[in-house]
């Protein structure tokens, strides 16, 4: 279906010309009428396949000018990269609209988010952990919240923000709509749905946990670490077939040693960027953007950027080291092969 069939308004539709796109992806389609309708709903589909915009849009079509200074409508992401995203899609949609947006995540000076809140918005994209602190800081009324959008929640429980999550959707109004969207269903996903959501409509584009037909998997048996580096950087003298490379280890240690011994083994860190939970925000902003723009050709990430991220043309997805569960198996090789784009991703087991 092309975005002029579906009951936008031409503020929207304006934006969505000008960034290229014509035609609705499926979730898009199929997410627009729940929520436009106001009742609860839950989406899930595979990685790469929209989700972003699929509330957004509606969202934003439903969306009215108000003054009121306390935001109207609440999305809440699992990482700091993840509201950056939002919001920038955000910005992407509404050069013709007056909506006031604004993100607001851990590491950041706390003090510059309050003034923000504090001058007005009407969307606001969060992390569960500065949500709270904002909400006890009294700058930010969460009472007057009548949307909220819950993305990615399964990476949210995963990473250990239940609590938080449930605290702040206890300080909710009952009265509001609730939109989930996330790529795999669990028992933990089903149990918020259960306690929060009235009735919700489920929307379920591929079966949970599908990963995507469009990506190229294969598998190198590798004896041990030091092995792996050698194929790693064998295989990445190919410049023209290893373009755009995002490489997948287990933990911040293994991403610092493997960036070492590289810089070993070839005398020079031209072209990598690594990217992990204790850099600092800067830092993580300026590795994400050099991987985006093409200055790095390779970066280096623990699963802080197996979720939500949207990284255009990504040419292979390499496990270095193989993830603990199925589910984030394929999160990680979705950041290949996004949209109609065919992907390679190789993983290395010993």
């Amino acid at each position: 279906m092309q975005f002029s069939e579906l009951n936008l308004n031409t503020p929207l539709l304006n934006a969505l010309d000008e960034l290229g796109y014509d035609f609705a992806t499926p979730i898009q389609e199929q997410a627009f009428a729940p929520i436009m309708s106001g009742q609860d709903m839950v989406g899930i589909a595979q990685t790469g396949t929209g989700k972003t915009y699929a509330y957004l849009l509606p969202l934003l079509k439903l969306l009215k000018y108000s003054e009121q200074k306390h935001p109207r409508v609440l999305i809440i992401v699992p990482t700091r990269e993840l509201v950056l995203q939002v919001v920038r899609s955000l910005e992407e949609l509404t050069p013709y609209i007056n909506t006031r947006i604004g993100g607001v995540y851990g590491g950041a000076n706390i003090n510059t988010q309050k003034q923000l809140i504090f001058e007005g918005l009407d969307i606001l994209v969060s992390t569960p952990g500065r949500l709270i602190d904002l909400g006890a800081s009294r700058v930010l009324n969460l009472k007057k919240i009548q949307k909220l959008v819950l993305d990615e929640v399964d990476e949210i429980l995963h990473l250990g923000f239940r609590h938080q999550l449930t605290t702040i959707l206890d300080m909710l109004p009952q009265k509001k709509q609730s939109v989930l969207f996330s790529a795999t269903m669990t028992e933990d996903v089903e149990k918020i749905i259960g306690t929060f959501f009235k009735s919700p409509e489920y929307i379920e584009v591929e079966k949970s946990g599908t990963p995507l037909e469009k990506i190229d998997q294969k598998r190198y048996n590798v004896p041990n670490f030091y092995t792996k580096i050698n194929l790693l950087t064998h295989l990445l003298e190919n410049k023209s077939s290893f373009h755009k490379v995002l490489v997948f280890v287990k933990n911040k240690r293994v991403a610092d040693k493997l960036m070492t011994e590289i810089q070993s083994q070839t005398g020079s860190l031209e072209g990598y960027a690594v990217i992990h939970s204790n850099k600092s925000q800067n830092y993580r902003l300026q590795a994400i953007r050099g991987f985006q723009d093409g200055s790095q050709r390779i970066l280096i990430s623990t699963d802080v950027l197996a979720r939500g991220i949207h990284i255009e043309g990504v040419s292979h997805v390499i496990n270095f080291d193989i993830p603990k569960d199925a589910e984030n198996y394929i999160h990680r090789i979705g950041r290949t092969g996004r949209a109609e784009n065919e992907g390679n991703s190789l993983t290395f087991t010993t």
